[in-house]
């Protein structure tokens, strides 16, 4: 994912999940903070430029599968993950954010969240069916 298309996707932070959400028909972009998840508009043309450049976001299963992007670190992380994993980051920020910036510890959290993510996904990845 370019900087332009993140530009293009309106998203104020670096943190955001994108799923199909049935009931709206629609795929929505949602970013944690320390309220909860909070729904970013998302202009789709930048959205179905991202699916056709990245063909496995076509198979994302509707309320089941999101794609976790992850742009606070360098390189930026990107999961297929579980709706249920992106909704456990938006809980492990808001049971832990102090103050405007959320403080040590949330940052902490967060990158261990990540570190956990990414061992999970390299060993599922290793294995065989």
């Amino acid at each position: 994912m370019t900087d332009a298309q993140w530009d293009g996707l309106m998203i104020p932070i670096n943190l955001a999940f994108f799923f199909r959400s049935t009931p709206e028909s629609k795929v929505l972009a949602l970013y944690p903070s320390p309220a909860g998840a909070v729904e970013s508009l998302l202009d789709l043309s930048c959205w179905e430029e991202l699916v056709e450049q990245n063909p496995r976001l076509k198979n994302l299963q509707a309320d089941v599968d999101a794609l976790l992007v992850n742009r606070v670190t360098v390189p930026h992380q990107y999961f297929v993950a579980p709706i249920d994993e992106c909704y456990r980051l938006v809980g492990l920020i808001r049971t832990h954010w102090q103050g405007l910036s959320g403080g040590s510890e949330v940052w902490k959290q967060i990158g261990q969240y990540f570190l956990d993510l990414q061992q999970r996904s390299s060993s599922a990845r290793g294995t065989r069916a």
